[in-house]
């Protein structure tokens, strides 16, 4: 509990610190002593929702290192499951509100498909 009130106050904080130095018009984060951080990477999770017997996001592309998770919304199982074979990555059934999550490390294009559903079909590719 005292580590999450600590993360809780540094968190606060900060934050006070970088609003209240960019609270002037045209001030940004010059002469007071900050920097201003612009990420410059994608998010490393990624989430594909399956819903109305579909992938919501047929094509993700995404940066090595990004893991992706399904989530299964329909009120029927599917599967994400790897075309290719050997297999890279199968989730097996995933019940509604089930989830399943694979890490994506090397660059290419990795199709993947329902094996309930084999109309179902989706890629991730991998920068």
């Amino acid at each position: 509990m005292l580590r999450l009130s600590f993360r809780m106050i540094v968190s606060s904080a900060l934050m006070a610190a970088w609003v209240g130095g960019c609270s002037k018009a045209g001030d940004g984060a010059e002469g007071n002593g900050m920097t201003s951080v612009v990420p410059t990477t994608e998010p490393s999770e990624r989430r594909v929702t399956i819903d109305n017997f579909a992938f919501d996001l047929p094509t993700l592309t995404v940066q090595a290192g990004t893991r992706v998770t399904w989530v299964n919304r329909d009120d029927v199982p599917h599967t994400a499951t790897s075309s290719e074979r050997p297999r890279k990555f199968d989730s097996k059934a995933l019940d509604t509100d089930g989830t399943f999550s694979h890490v994506f490390t090397e660059p290419g294009t990795y199709p993947y498909y329902c094996a309930v559903h084999p109309k179902m079909t989706g890629q991730v590719v991998v920068k």
